[in-house]
């Protein structure tokens, strides 16, 4: 059984326009949202092997807030190019990079395709995922590779304002 989350990356800060889209950093929000959305899984007992983020700079400083609440380092999460900006068939060829050590893997990523890729995944449907969000599935599968035509069962969707959650 393999666990996959997305999450998309915290509310990055657009003050200036003449940054590049890969070194947009996090604003206020993000660096509030990030904490309390990693504290909210990690209080769902759920234990993560590996972290993996697209090289932005925001999906890296998202990826490296739910590091720390996993008392790991930002030297633990695996930067992987191909998911800046990446299309659901991006998100496929970044699966099928994972370790089969690792059963659960937490991807750190953009929109719109990584609310392209989480409509793929179950029955469940979101119009958009909101920054910070966090979609869940598992596979039946003991790799990676098979991950994709595997059988998945959505777990949960969880994003900042939540009222279920709140």
């Amino acid at each position: 059984m393999k666990t996959l989350l997305l999450v998309r990356h915290a509310k990055s800060n657009w003050n200036d326009p003449g940054i590049d889209d890969i070194d947009r950093p996090l604003n206020d929000r993000g660096k509030a949202d990030a904490p309390i959305m990693a504290k909210r899984l990690k209080n769902k007992g759920i234990k993560i092997d590996t972290f993996i983020s697209s090289p932005a700079k925001r999906a890296q400083r998202t990826a490296r807030f739910f590091a720390e609440e996993y008392g790991l380092d930002k030297k633990d999460i695996v930067i992987a190019d191909k998911l800046y900006m990446a299309t659901p068939s991006a998100f496929t060829e970044a699966i099928r990079d994972i370790k089969n050590k690792h059963d659960v893997a937490i991807l750190f990523s953009h929109n719109p395709g990584i609310t392209e890729f989480a409509n793929t995944l179950s029955q469940v449907r979101i119009d958009d995922m909101p920054t910070c969000s966090i979609f869940a599935v598992t596979a039946n599968t003991d790799t990676w590779a098979d991950f994709e035509q595997s059988e998945k069962s959505f777990l949960f969707f969880d994003y900042p304002k939540n009222p279920m959650e709140a």
